[in-house]
């Protein structure tokens, strides 16, 4: 029997909807902050507009709701899956205000994206948007990379007996720090670090290239966000092609790889000291050996079609693009048609296999994750061994994940149920891309960036393109980020307050 929730449920739920959205409308301070100085002074209302809208929101949940009962499993989920959608829906208007966006609900579809880290884009002339506006972009891809949850915990949320749960929801099963909250300020701690010489970095390399110092480190701040945080934005409609500069594109590469392909807990024992750990993690090796094979399928295709055919033009246009798309970044030095019209069916497919698979897990990027293709290959090992030996032999698998660990069925089993649940994914929205008659690998492509939030785009995703593709696109960004478990609590509580009994 399912059990209709009680107006406790609902009070609890939105009682910690209500921080997250203040801790929202409190990040909206520093853009606002950035267009006054600049004199940006119609943006200035834009955002004072938008913080008033948080701000009331959030007072009212937080108000009404206020309660002293404890978050439950089904009451994390919820709070996570509903705080995505509702932060979609305020962090779009002050872009909306803008007049940068055909509708608001094309804001909704880039806020979406920013939040979740993907990367497609509907913006009308990226390239004469205010700073304010542009740095707000980076700025809820920057907190989507690190986790609204983890924005909440690290500033605004105090001695919540029940934060792990808020935490796990967004796809985040491992405490780096016994404590939750102290492990939302190391990844904090971490990407600030990051931030400054990120910026430093790419600030520099603009100075040498001729920039202004000004948009040189105004740019990296924004290029760091998006490329720390696999997130995909870039200042202008070219991405890095704007830039045309290899230093750009090695920073970036450095920085994708630190952002999606080391997770977070593999940072503090680098930062502790224990460097050996990154080396002999599981899913440091699962990512590399997964970027050396589909590389060479990449390679293997763009070198019969002899697009690329010096070595550092296919390191500046193949590796760099498949690293992109293996971290889930979405940057790009070529223009997404083509990939489609130059080159090739097998380099295509070696990228989306990149594409698929994702960075690492516990990290900022999206898709299956390495770690989970790991322990699938340690699976199909210990198979393998117990065929080989006799019937009676107990055949133990074990792999280094910080420490020893022994491969159980329940490991396995929840590994290969998220991983099909992609893969399902992925292969629905290409059916419903190909219902509006776009071909078959496009389609696919375009599904398979939306749910691993990539934003690497065939051309499929602009303004122009049908209103329940960019639905259908959304709901694959805020599931693929989320990793389901969330979205189908959500989905589940509002079955059990339609159909549940008391």
């Amino acid at each position: 029997m399912i059990l209709k929730p009680s107006l406790e449920d609902v009070k609890i739920i939105g009682f910690y909807l209500g921080k997250i959205i203040l801790a929202l409308g409190a990040s909206m301070a520093l853009p606002l902050a950035v267009s006054l100085a600049l004199g940006e002074y119609s943006p200035c209302a834009d955002f004072a507009i938008g913080i008033e809208i948080a701000l009331i929101a959030g007072l009212v949940l937080h108000r009404v709701c206020r309660t002293d009962m404890d978050l439950r499993w089904m009451h994390g989920m919820i709070v996570v899956s509903l705080s995505w959608i509702v932060a979609m829906f305020i962090a779009a208007v002050p872009l909306y205000l803008s007049g940068h966006w055909s509708s608001f609900f094309d804001t909704c579809f880039d806020t979406m994206s920013g939040f979740t880290t993907t990367g497609f884009v509907l913006v009308r002339d990226l390239d004469h948007i205010s700073c304010g506006h542009n740095l707000w972009r980076h700025l809820i891809m920057f907190i989507g990379g690190q986790g609204m949850v983890i924005v909440a915990l690290s500033f605004f949320v105090k001695g919540v007996s029940g934060a792990f749960k808020m935490y796990v929801g967004e796809g985040r099963d491992e405490k780096i720090l016994p404590n939750v909250i102290q492990s939302s300020r190391f990844i904090w701690l971490v990407s600030i670090v990051y931030l400054v010489l990120g910026t430093a970095a790419l600030g520099i390399a603009g100075c040498c290239a001729g920039m202004r110092p000004f948009n040189a480190f105004f740019q990296g701040v924004c290029l760091f966000m998006a490329a720390f945080d696999t997130g995909g934005f870039a200042p202008h409609s070219q991405s890095i092609v704007y830039y045309h500069s290899l230093a750009f594109e090695v920073i970036t590469m450095i920085i994708m790889i630190l952002g999606g392909g080391l997770n977070f807990r593999l940072h503090y024992h680098a930062w502790m000291g224990n460097r050996r750990e990154v080396l002999k993690n599981i899913e440091t090796r699962a990512f590399f050996i997964t970027v050396f094979i589909t590389f060479l399928i990449t390679a293997a295709g763009l070198s019969g079609s002899n697009i690329y055919p010096h070595a550092m033009v296919m390191f500046r246009r193949g590796f760099y693009h498949l690293i992109s798309a293996h971290t889930t970044t979405g940057f790009q030095t070529v223009y997404g048609q083509q990939f489609f019209t130059e080159w090739g069916d097998l380099a295509v497919v070696g990228l989306l296999l990149s594409m698929m698979l994702g960075g690492a897990a516990c990290s900022t990027t999206g898709g299956i994750k390495v770690f989970r293709i790991g322990l699938i290959a340690q699976a199909f090992v210990q198979d393998v061994k117990r065929i080989l030996s006799p019937e009676r032999a107990a055949v133990i698998q074990k792999f280094h994940h910080v420490r020893e660990v022994f491969l159980d069925d329940k490991m396995v089993r929840s590994t290969l149920i998220i991983t099909f649940a992609y893969l399902i994914f992925y292969g629905a929205g290409s059916l419903i891309g190909m219902l509006f008659g776009y071909p078959f690998l496009k389609s696919l492509f375009e599904s398979t960036s939306a749910a691993a939030n990539i934003g690497l785009s065939s051309g499929i995703v602009s303004p122009a393109m049908p209103a329940v593709l960019k639905a259908t696109y959304i709901v694959q960004m805020w599931a693929g980020r989320l990793e389901f478990m969330s979205v189908l609590t959500l989905l589940g509580f509002f079955v059990a307050a339609i159909k549940g009994k008391r």
